[in-house]
């Protein structure tokens, strides 16, 4: 019939369309694999370029930080204490720019080695390179450094720098204070003393470093330090000028012992020159003679010395040591009061101060049953 040929054609067509979908599908099923695994092989190329990236990135970095563009800066100095870590001593270096990272030292080392840093001063230049950093610290340590206090001599800071330097250098610093071979706006005039001109510290003396750049440093530092208490080159009290004003400050440093009994030592001192009484004071007489501290006898009260305040009036030449801030602080703001004696009465350093001699001789023998000197 012909209204069944569409059935027979439809039937006999089926077959072939099968076959033709099965093709397909099995064509689209093997590009999609294919695609998947070049897709696959892609990221892996991407991931293992990224990868290559990173460790190139890595290395350049580390070679960077091994050895830093430009080459080496200005030197620096720190110390190495005792017990310190390694950690903690490269953390110190990374602070001061000697080394731009720890994390890329700490791995140098484990590269080249850790050396065994002996406790002590290193100058060493910021941006260093890995090797010489390890190099100088492997060494040891290549500066000194002396710590100057307050209530020192410049023939005392000498001993110690004749001990860390040498007994030449020592000489040459000497010279340098007692002929005022620095400049300092303090001196009342060019050449003069430095002694009490130079601030108390710690001094790092690395390596070449000539006594003329030592005491340049501690005259420089000495400048702020007085114009904290409000010392300034210009500064006049009670007739004296600011060198002058320094001088009473050594004295009253060495006589006041502590900071309390300072402001009213510096009273007597100014007390006894507005009277014209000559001051009387040990400390000076020991300066003279090259001592710190001790029994000052009628023998050395006889020493023929501009020093020995027992035979002159007015102020010794120089301050006598370097004066700490209370004392030039107590100097410059001394209360008013009568006082023209004193005497320690306590071990701890209290002082009893007086306005007649029998006041002070009755504290002389109080000072005496104490078995204070």
């Amino acid at each position: 019939m012909t209204l069944g040929e569409p059935d027979h054609l439809a039937a006999s067509e089926s077959p072939h369309d099968d076959a033709a979908a099965d093709a397909d599908v099995h064509r689209r099923g093997t590009d999609h694999r294919g695609t998947h695994r070049r897709r696959r092989r892609r990221r892996w190329k991407l991931a293992g370029l990224a990868a290559g990236l990173l460790v190139l990135g890595a290395v350049l970095w580390f070679l960077a930080e091994a050895y830093p563009i430009g080459g080496s800066g200005a030197p620096v100095v720190f110390e190495v204490t005792s017990g310190e870590s390694f950690s903690q001593i490269a953390g110190t270096m990374a602070a001061k720019g000697i080394i731009g990272s720890t994390f890329a030292f700490r791995l140098d080392l484990v590269l080249a080695g850790t050396p065994t840093v002996e406790p002590g001063w290193y100058e060493l230049p910021t941006s260093s390179s890995f090797s010489t950093a390890r190099a100088v610290l492997a060494s040891g340590p290549n500066a000194n450094a002396i710590v100057v206090t307050t209530a020192e001599t410049s023939r005392e800071v000498a001993l110690d720098l004749a001990n860390v330097e040498s007994p030449t250098y020592a000489q040459q610093f000497l010279g340098l204070v007692r002929n005022g071979g620095v400049r300092s706006p303090f001196q009342p005039t060019p050449g003069a003393s430095l002694e009490g001109l130079l601030a108390p510290g710690t001094y790092v003396l690395v390596p070449h470093e000539t006594p003329t750049t030592l005491v340049t440093q501690m005259a420089d530092k000495f400048v702020p330090r007085a114009a904290s208490v409000g010392l300034a080159p210009s500064t006049t009290l009670n007739g004296l000028d600011a060198y002058q004003l320094i001088t009473v400050a050594s004295i009253v440093e060495k006589e006041g012992y502590i900071a309390r009994m300072m402001p009213k030592t510096a009273t007597v001192v100014f007390n006894r020159l507005h009277r014209g009484m000559p001051l009387q004071m040990d400390s000076t007489v020991l300066y003279a003679i090259g001592q710190d501290g001790g029994t000052v006898t009628h023998a050395t009260e006889s020493i023929p010395s501009p020093y020995n305040t027992y035979l002159h009036t007015g102020l010794p030449p120089t301050p006598i040591c370097i004066p700490s801030t209370q004392a030039l602080d107590a100097t410059l703001h001394a209360p008013s009061g009568p006082w023209i004696y004193f005497t320690l009465v306590e071990a701890d350093g209290t002082l009893a101060f007086s306005t007649t001699y029998a006041e002070q001789l009755a504290n002389e023998a109080l000072a005496a049953r104490r078995g204070l000197p």
